[in-house]
């Protein structure tokens, strides 16, 4: 059996390897790691590479991640409720031209402690897209719509749609009937809170 002589490295090239090793995970470190999994950048290059981007705080309400200490939202909260009779006219056929295809950016301001509405009308079977974030803070919110009625009447009937806490949403909407459609903000905060709303299909502001 023939002797295997395995090669004998020269120490200096032991530790010259060794320093390179430690070189290279000490910039992995400083430009990779530390920015993805603790959010510190000390020389930018985080940034630079995109490895900030996968850092994710662990409570913040401004970022991609909200906080899940709100109240429970139960199913009870969507709509009118079961003692507003639903209108004759949400039955309606929808038209056979809808309304012309538009584009709009808007900015809404809800005052600290306060709620507003913001409506789009929209016509039966109309399509929507949209896109919503806040500058600071989460609000509660309640994406919904009301039926045109003939008569105005004292209890108005509204469908939700979406009901929660975020400060970001985006989706698409198929009107289910003619009328007013759009969201509830309220800023349950100490500071106001500016909803930019961008928004993409038939309807009219």
């Amino acid at each position: 059996m023939a002797e295997i002589n395995h090669p004998i490295l020269d120490k200096k090239k032991i530790i010259r390897a060794t320093i390179i090793s430690m070189i290279i995970g000490v910039v992995l470190l400083v430009t990779a790691v530390l920015p993805a999994e603790y959010g510190i950048d000390p020389t930018g290059a985080g940034k630079l590479f995109g490895f900030s981007r996968l850092y994710i705080p662990e409570n913040t309400t401004s970022g991609t991640m909200v906080s899940s200490n709100f109240p429970l939202i139960k199913m009870e909260k969507a709509g009118s409720g079961p003692d507003v009779k639903r209108p004759s006219e949400a039955d309606n056929p929808a038209p056979e031209i809808q309304l012309t295809q538009r584009e709009d950016s808007v900015q809404v301001i809800v005052p600290a402690g306060k709620g507003l509405e913001y409506k789009i009308y929209m016509l039966k079977h109309g399509k929507m897209k949209y896109e919503w974030t806040t500058n600071n803070g989460v609000l509660y919110f309640d994406f919904h719509g009301e039926v045109k009625q003939a008569k105005a009447t004292k209890a108005v009937y509204f469908e939700s749609y979406t009901i929660a806490n975020s400060n970001n949403m985006v989706g698409t909407f198929l009107s289910p009937y003619e009328g007013k459609h759009g969201w509830f903000f309220r800023n349950n905060g100490s500071k106001d809170v500016t909803v930019t709303l961008r928004l993409k299909g038939q309807y009219e502001l």
